[in-house]
């Protein structure tokens, strides 16, 4: 069973813990992180881009000029989209970008990229992460204390109000709350930082599929 040190956030070791296998020695499946990954990012887009259609654009009632004569091409409505200001053939909608995966599939998508941060040392476990201020620059100083200089994840609980607006105005930090950990963020940043409260909680979700399929 994989264990991880407790640190303060003094960076002071307090206690271990014990990770479950079937959670953090979960096999690297790149296919099925990449599939999980591009899902997140298709979530992400707005999917408001639309132009207008021959149906849609304005004018257009009578034909323009008279069929022979003109030495012009015939042409029966200026919305036509051969001309300037006419619709737009195929153009995009309005739409969903949404590729939906199931809940075993992103459950086993996030636990795959754990385990990987978890072989390359880049999960970190601290006792709390309740801060006395929430001021962006002492925070960093504290996580560079801890030796993390880069983009990190950050997860505990979506009521810790000053750890949010501690590191919500810095590039390289990202918090989120336990159950809000996707596998895009893990993939993206460096190192994950949890508080010992955050990752029993998120442990417990990703075995909560295990238990129900055992009983």
């Amino acid at each position: 069973m994989p264990k991880v040190a407790i640190r303060s956030l003094a960076n002071e070791e307090v206690g271990s813990l014990e990770l479950p296998e079937e959670v953090f020695t979960y096999p690297y499946n790149e296919h099925l992180i990449h599939l999980a990954v591009v899902s997140v990012r298709a979530a992400q887009r707005a999917g408001t881009h639309s132009v207008k259609g021959r149906h849609q654009v304005r004018g257009g009632g009578a034909k323009p000029h008279r069929q022979k004569g003109t030495g012009r091409a015939r042409a029966g409505s200026i919305r036509s989209p051969l001309r300037r200001g006419g619709g737009v053939v195929h153009g995009p909608r309005t739409r969903s970008h949404r590729n939906k995966l199931s809940r075993n599939e992103k459950r086993n998508a996030l636990k795959s990229a754990l385990s990987r941060k978890l072989a390359e040392e880049r999960i970190m476990v601290v006792d709390s992460l309740d801060l006395d201020s929430h001021k962006t620059g002492a925070f960093a100083a504290c996580l560079q204390g801890l030796g993390l200089d880069g983009k990190t994840l950050i997860v505990d609980d979506h009521g810790n109000r000053n750890l949010i607006l501690a590191s919500r105005n810095h590039p390289k930090l990202k918090a989120v709350d336990a159950l809000g950990v996707n596998v895009y963020d893990v993939v993206d940043r460096g190192h994950v930082l949890f508080s010992e409260a955050a990752i029993a909680r998120l442990t417990a979700v990703l075995q909560r599929q295990r238990n129900r399929r055992a009983s």
